[in-house]
């Protein structure tokens, strides 16, 4: 088996290049230098919170979002209880690392989400660090109204 693995290494290391030039990972920026104990989860590394509303004929936020990758942010999700109603995003859930949802005070630590609903009123606050940059939207489903949208990007 040895003998196998060390063939298999050696057929891979004599592969040559497709392209002279080396990629090299890109690396996220945060908003500290010291981080600390913490990591990116450190105070000094925290953004702006994001504030979000569900509210029955409401804007859904106050208007674009851009943010750092590789910093924390917190978003806080409030719904009026006007209407049953939900926000969804999965491209922008994906381009984040989700640390947790806290919902009356219970914590979920979710591997991925597609979206939110609120049958009645409530709170969310999610808490995520930033990662893949892009332009993404978060929305009320099935609605196509400007204000029923927010737009975040991730530089």
């Amino acid at each position: 088996m040895t003998r196998n693995l060390l063939a298999g290494l050696a057929a891979l290391i004599a592969v040559p290049l497709v392209s002279p030039t080396i990629a090299v990972p890109a690396v996220a920026a945060p908003l500290c230098d010291k981080l600390g104990f913490a990591g990116l989860l450190a105070k000094c590394n925290r953004g702006e919170p994001i504030e979000i509303t569900l509210a029955s004929g409401q804007p859904l936020g106050k208007g674009d979002v851009a943010l750092q990758s590789g910093a924390y942010y917190e978003m806080k999700i409030t719904a009026d209880g006007s209407a049953e109603l939900a926000i969804s995003g999965a491209p922008f859930f994906r381009a984040i690392w989700m640390n947790e949802i806290v919902i009356n005070g219970i914590e979920v630590r979710p591997m991925a989400i597609d979206s939110l609903e609120f049958d009645k009123a409530g709170v969310a606050t999610m808490s995520f660090i930033a990662i893949k940059p892009g332009s993404y939207e978060v929305r009320i489903p099935n609605t196509t109204s400007d204000t029923q949208k927010v737009t975040i990007s991730i530089q």
